[in-house]
Parts: structure tokens; C-alpha cells; sequence
């Protein structure tokens, strides 16, 4: 591709699992050709997947254009980097060995082209963590293994719609383990991060923050548990000393019951579900999953591979197209923030600094 073309962005979309519905909402959340006047796309995944799941779903309204790699992609177009060998199989609706080496073969090649400047918006489909350990990819999910990669210590799970944003201090850990894996220090460290991107990716200047308790009632003053007293309360004092503008504990169950959730600007839950139920509910399917923390934008759509619909044609692909303009708009905020104007073209020498 010829560098002066002076697109503005490039975003790369992995495939996830293929047995899944990740191909289906990749294709519909693209189907929209406006998206591409400013930006050029890339899906790293196989076209003879592709074209198993177009024949699958008698869709053949998606035209990509085949790369060999980040540095031959056609500008305003959708590209098609293979990440796979002959060998791919696909079979709908399973959860295989080869699916899970595709998804992390996707995830290693966007990250090489992320890390060398080729791609600058990273958009993930789902995968399916039990078969990508099987595969051997070590990770709990997509967070840790981006931010290993990158060496990222402290980011965020940060779930973001526009009804609600809201991060979790322990991730993708067991129940029985949540609160030996929530301490001061982290708590201080994912309020940071919160408020942070709050400002930066959000244009939000001085963001409040709500905190959850860990426990019923939030411990009822160590009633029900000391976890408040001893942990959640100090850290919420230490991060005021930060200048960090956030309050609680509160009790999960009224806070959201109540609506309490509408006054603040972002919300720190202590563990997995107890953030991601509400938010679920709430956000409905225009739920985005962001990785806040990274030193690139990389968002998702909030909802797993759904193998019991995969092939059918009647999966919603409103998260993914979600998750492709909030990645374009965090990303956009990032660039003001730097003092470039996003939307303003580039001069030749700015654009062979980049692949297009």
C-alpha cells in the first residue's frame, strides 16, 4: 500500500474462536462501507474460514482483500491477513483444539503488527478460554495476555457503555480466591487507572468514582465480613490523598437497585460478576469491554462466542459495532490529547512515518 494515501487509522480485528458467531458479527458490524471513508481494516483470520462462514450464513455482501501481510494493506478497504494453515477445520457450535490455536495465532500476529506500529485500533472477537489453554495459550483471557505482552503491570477490565463504566479489581480469578486478591494497593492502583482513562479516553475532567463493597451490606461494620474496614476503606483514602475524586463502599445490591450508579462517572467493583451482571443488564447489547491501561486502544464486544446460535444468521452484532467506534473514538481522544487533530489530513512526511 502506498504510505501517502494518508488514511487516518488503521484497525486490526482478530478472528476469535471460528466454530463461534465471531465471523457473523464481524461481518455485519462491517457491513456499514462509511466506516472505512477514514480508516482502513484489517481481520487477521483465514479466508477459508471466511468463506465458510459467508456460504453458513449466505452472506456474501463482505468483500475483503487479501494481504500477506500489515505492510500491504489496501487503503479504505477491508483486508484479510491469514493467520491459519490448511489444515483449519471448521465445526460450528464446538469448542476444538484448532479453534483455539486460531485464536491465538490471530491475538500473536495483531500483537507483532500493535508493537511495530502497523495497526493502531485492536478489536477482538471472542475466544473460548478453555480451548486456547488447550492450545497452549497460558492466559485467563485476552487482558493478560495483552498486557504481558506489553508489560503493562496495572490495567483494567473496564466494561463501558453510555448508560455505565465499570472496572473490577480482581478479573478472571475464582470466587474462593477474590479476597485474598484484593488488597490496598490495588485497589489504589485500579482507582488510578479508572480515573485516568476516565480523563484521557473520556474527556471526562474531574471524574467521580463510585467503590462496591466486597461484602453483604458491605460488611455492616465488619458484621459480615472485615474486608471493608481493612481494606476497601483505606484504599479509598489513600487514593483522595491522589486527588482522586471517589467514594463508598457501597452495597452492590441497592446501589445499582437504586440508580445510585447514575450519579458518578465510573464504578470500581471488587470481583468479576459483581461488576459485569449489572453491567450487562444495563448496557443490554451495546456493551463494550475496553482494556484501559494499555499503551494502545484495544476494546471487545462484552459477550462470548454463543456456539449454541453459531451458523444460524441470528446472531446481534450491535457489541462488536460498538466496540469498532469506541475503540476509533478513545483512540481519537488519545490523539487530541497528544495535540494532533485526528481528522485533519496528514502531510507526506507524516504518513510515511506510518503505513498509511
Amino acid at each position: 500500500m502506498n504510505k501517502t494515501e494518508n488514511n487516518k487509522y488503521v484497525i486490526g480485528i482478530t478472528h476469535g474462536d471460528i466454530n463461534g458467531i465471531s465471523y457473523e458479527i464481524i461481518f455485519k458490524a462491517l457491513s456499514d462501507a462509511c466506516l472505512y471513508d477514514n480508516c482502513t481494516i484489517v481481520i487477521y483470520g483465514s479466508p477459508k474460514v471466511a468463506a465458510y462462514h459467508r456460504k453458513a450464513l449466505n452472506s456474501n455482501g463482505i468483500i475483503f482483500t487479501n494481504a500477506h501481510d500489515a505492510t500491504e494493506l489496501t487503503p479504505n478497504k477491508i483486508n484479510m491477513i491469514n493467520v491459519s494453515d490448511d489444515n483449519v477445520r471448521v465445526e460450528l457450535g464446538k469448542s476444538t483444539v484448532i479453534a483455539g490455536e486460531n485464536s491465538a495465532n490471530a491475538l500473536k500476529v495483531a500483537v507483532e503488527d500493535l508493537k511495530n506500529g502497523l495497526i493502531d485500533i485492536l478489536i477482538t472477537a471472542p475466544i473460548n478460554k478453555n480451548n486456547v489453554n488447550e492450545a497452549g495459550f497460558n492466559f485467563p483471557g485476552h487482558t493478560e495476555f495483552l498486557a504481558e505482552s506489553f508489560d503493562a503491570k496495572e490495567h483494567l477490565m473496564f466494561m463501558i457503555s453510555d448508560e455505565l463504566k465499570i472496572g473490577v479489581v480482581t478479573g478472571h480469578v475464582p470466587i474462593k480466591d477474590v479476597s485474598k486478591n484484593i488488597s490496598i494497593d490495588k485497589i489504589v492502583s485500579k482507582l488510578r487507572i479508572i480515573n485516568n482513562s476516565l480523563k484521557d479516553d473520556f474527556v471526562i475532567r474531574r471524574p467521580k468514582i463510585a467503590v462496591l463493597g466486597l461484602n453483604p451490606h458491605s460488611g455492616d461494620n465488619g458484621v459480615i465480613g472485615t474486608e471493608e474496614n481493612d481494606i476497601i476503606i483505606p484504599a479509598i483514602n489513600k487514593a483522595e490523598e491522589e486527588g482522586i475524586i471517589c467514594f463508598g463502599p457501597y452495597p452492590a445490591d441497592g446501589f445499582f437497585a437504586s440508580g445510585s450508579y447514575k450519579k458518578f462517572d465510573a464504578v470500581l467493583a471488587m470481583y468479576h460478576d459483581q461488576g459485569l451482571i449489572p453491567f450487562k443488564i444495563i448496557a443490554g447489547n451495546k456493551g463494550v469491554n475496553y482494556t484501559a491501561g494499555l499503551p494502545f486502544v484495544r476494546t471487545s464486544p462484552d459477550h462470548g462466542t454463543a456456539y449454541d446460535i453459531a451458523g444460524k444468521n441470528i446472531a446481534d452484532e450491535t457489541s462488536m459495532r460498538e466496540a469498532i467506534y469506541a475503540g476509533i473514538q478513545i483512540w481519537q481522544n488519545r490523539q487530541i490529547l497528544k495535540g494532533i487533530d485526528p481528522l485533519k489530513p496528514q502531510t507526506e512526511l507524516e504518513a510515511d512515518k506510518k503505513i498509511c
